[in-house]
């Protein structure tokens, strides 16, 4: 099995910002794509931004490109999530997911591909 552990998240006021780690622990795997995705009260759970192992390629919601940055240390096995110019509609349970992988390039955009997730972390932005 493998376990996700975020951390990082709390109260912000709107403009700032927040830095989400999620550490991997458990079963290894050689190649395996990382992610974030968040889930507001009443709305479904949501992509936020993916990573490739490599770390080359990344995905982002329209709703985080230009504020938000995912990146990952392997050596770690680690994933960040750098929340800039942070906005009260961020407000959310932020999920840190991981998926298992055939290819170095893989990339997973959609919530259901993930097999493994985390607690999540809540992150809450005040105007």
């Amino acid at each position: 099995q493998v376990q996700l552990v975020e951390s990082g998240g709390g109260l912000v006021q709107a403009g700032g910002s927040l830095r989400l780690s999620c550490a991997a622990s458990g079963r290894t795997f050689s190649r395996y794509a990382m992610g974030w995705l968040r889930q507001a009260p009443g709305k479904e759970r949501e992509s936020v931004a993916a990573i490739n192992w490599s770390g080359g390629s990344t995905y982002y919601a329209d709703s985080a490109k230009g504020r938000f940055t995912i990146s990952r240390d392997n050596a770690k096995n680690t994933v960040y999530l750098q929340m800039n110019s942070l906005k009260p509609e961020d407000t959310a349970v932020y999920y840190c997911a991981l998926r298992s992988c055939s290819s170095y390039g893989c990339l997973v955009r959609y919530s259901d591909e993930y097999q493994y997730w985390g607690q999540g972390t809540q992150v809450t932005v005040s105007s």
